[in-house]
């Protein structure tokens, strides 16, 4: 794969989101197998692993830690602090000395010294962002942290934050099925310098063709309770979703492959990090680095998803609560 930055540093362009190997979408894999796919990620070119102290509640953390533990210095490690598991429950806490006990807990679960990426998994708008970004700048100071990111912002609160610290990286969902980060954090990530890293670019699942039956979908997984897999909006969605895969078949690639070729040719700065407990959908996802999509491919994209396209938001109304991207009106 080429590279891009993060920080000054150069990773893969594609890097692999560790969430569902212990969250999220069911029932996760057995330990063995979640190694396994991890070492493959690293044969297959993989140098950037995000995680955070919310996935599993810490256990995706020590799952990733071990796993890639005697290849730290080959890898880049990205975590998230400011929304963890409490008492069974996800919770939202950005007070700075919350915010200094995740790090510390994260550091022994990665069994690293340094977490090379660092973000605020969610802005607590009970705490001001720069008294958040000022506790994770005495982390970077003490040698814990080597770069700040922030998950799930908009354009002003990234702004805000960067003038308390450089911030290297924001993660928000980004896809050809959720286009918000269009209205202004691009922009805004262009104009600071500031790598743009993509969660869920397959849309967790649509894009690929991996979810045609919502009621085959494991009863904890957490699609069931997102707009976009509910009636009427997800057979909606699904017509649109045949539509992508005519386009995917006639540029003479996968789905999933089309999907992260038009995010990497979208700005240089994007680094998309697609998550998966399957070695050979994770090697397919790896190859769209090759992938060149034809300009008449390129607008029939951009016609057919543009960022009015999808039925349904793509969080249920308490989660949209919590995040702080301009959404599309």
């Amino acid at each position: 794969m080429d590279s891009r930055m993060i920080g000054g540093v150069a990773v893969a362009e594609i890097g692999l989101g560790c969430m569902n190997l212990s969250h999220a979408y069911g029932t996760p894999p057995g330990t063995g197998d979640a190694e396994r796919l991890l070492h493959k990620a690293i044969d297959l070119g993989v140098t950037h692993f995000d995680t955070a102290a919310l996935y599993g509640f810490g256990r995706n953390e020590e799952l990733v830690g071990a796993a890639l533990k005697p290849v730290r210095n080959r890898i880049h490690l990205a975590s998230k602090c400011g929304m963890t598991g409490v008492d069974g429950k996800r919770v939202i806490d950005g007070r700075p000395e919350t915010l200094k006990k995740t790090c510390e807990a994260a550091l022994k679960r990665l069994q690293t010294d340094v977490i090379d990426l660092y973000y605020l998994h969610r802005w607590d708008k009970s705490v001001p962002i720069e008294d958040s970004i000022g506790t994770m700048r005495d982390l970077v100071s003490e040698g814990k942290i080597r770069a700040l990111g922030l998950s799930e912002v908009s354009a002003d609160t990234l702004r805000r934050a960067h003038a308390v610290h450089p911030i290297e990286a924001v993660q928000s969902e980004y896809s050809l099925c959720s286009r918000n980060a269009e209205i202004a954090v691009l922009d805004a990530c262009r104009e600071l310098g500031t790598t743009f890293v993509a969660f869920s670019p397959l849309a967790r699942g649509l894009l690929s063709g991996a979810v045609t039956d919502v009621s085959r979908l494991a009863e904890k997984d957490i699609r069931r309770n997102m707009p976009r897999f509910q009636e009427p909006n997800f057979s909606r969605n699904l017509v649109l979703m045949d539509e992508f895969f005519t386009l995917a078949a006639e540029t003479g690639c996968t789905p999933s492959q089309l999907a992260l070729a038009w995010l990497l040719r979208k700005e240089d700065f994007i680094i998309p990090i697609p998550g998966t407990t399957s070695g050979h959908h994770l090697a397919e996802n790896l190859a769209a680095s090759g992938i060149r999509i034809p300009p008449d491919i390129g607008k029939r994209l951009d016609t057919l998803l543009d960022a009015n396209a999808m039925h349904g938001n793509r969080y249920p109304a308490a989660a949209q609560r919590e995040v702080d991207t301009e959404e599309v009106s």
